[in-house]
């Protein structure tokens, strides 16, 4: 391993500079934590499925009796609750995208876009589950959430994923991204 190239982080936006010389190791840190990630949303999607826990996942206790009258969703949680058609659609959505979520971030494909529907759920977790209580304000919900958007910020699948693979796929004559620009947002 060469630590003699130098690592940089440089970002310029609204007028704001931020620099940083990160450690040669840190790409390999990026690599666990999307494997970390990756893993804890796998297996939390897993648990959801009957035959592995023994009984299908039901997210009416959740939105019906888990989510506090304070909580800014509480009204649109109840009103999902409250739909049966749409009820079932949520019992199958959530535990199929955490799976898939998961599969995708240990592989390193479609990181992005991967990590953007991480975050949504944590996000959507961490409202109905929030309290009012200012001192709760950084839950493990909410700290899932960034470390997903680090992931999709930190191009995670070009590091030891697909993603550097998927970008590259001649298509006409010319890689993925330069035929497909705008692939960038769900690559990397």
């Amino acid at each position: 391993m060469s630590t003699t190239t130098r690592n940089r982080l440089e970002s310029r936006y609204a007028g704001i500079t931020l620099e940083g010389h990160p450690h040669a190791l840190t790409a390999w840190f990026v690599v666990a934590l999307r494997f970390v990630m990756g893993g804890m949303i796998l297996f939390a999607g897993l648990g959801k499925f009957a035959f592995v826990s023994g009984e299908a996942f039901d997210a009416s206790g959740f939105l019906v009796h888990g989510v506090d009258p304070v909580s800014p969703v509480s009204g649109l949680f109840a009103a999902m609750a409250g739909n049966a058609v749409l009820l079932e659609v949520i019992n199958v959505v959530v535990p199929v995208t955490q799976v898939l979520i998961g599969v995708a971030l240990i592989a390193g494909a479609f990181v992005r876009l991967a990590a953007l529907g991480g975050a949504m759920q944590m996000v959507l977790f961490y409202l109905g589950g929030w309290e009012g209580q200012w001192l709760a304000l950084f839950d493990s919900t909410l700290i899932y959430a960034v470390v997903f958007l680090a992931l999709g910020a930190f191009a995670a699948g070009r590091i030891a994923g697909l993603d550097r693979y998927i970008e590259r796929i001649d298509v006409g004559g010319q890689p993925l991204l330069e035929r497909y620009p705008k692939l960038r947002y769900l690559l990397g």
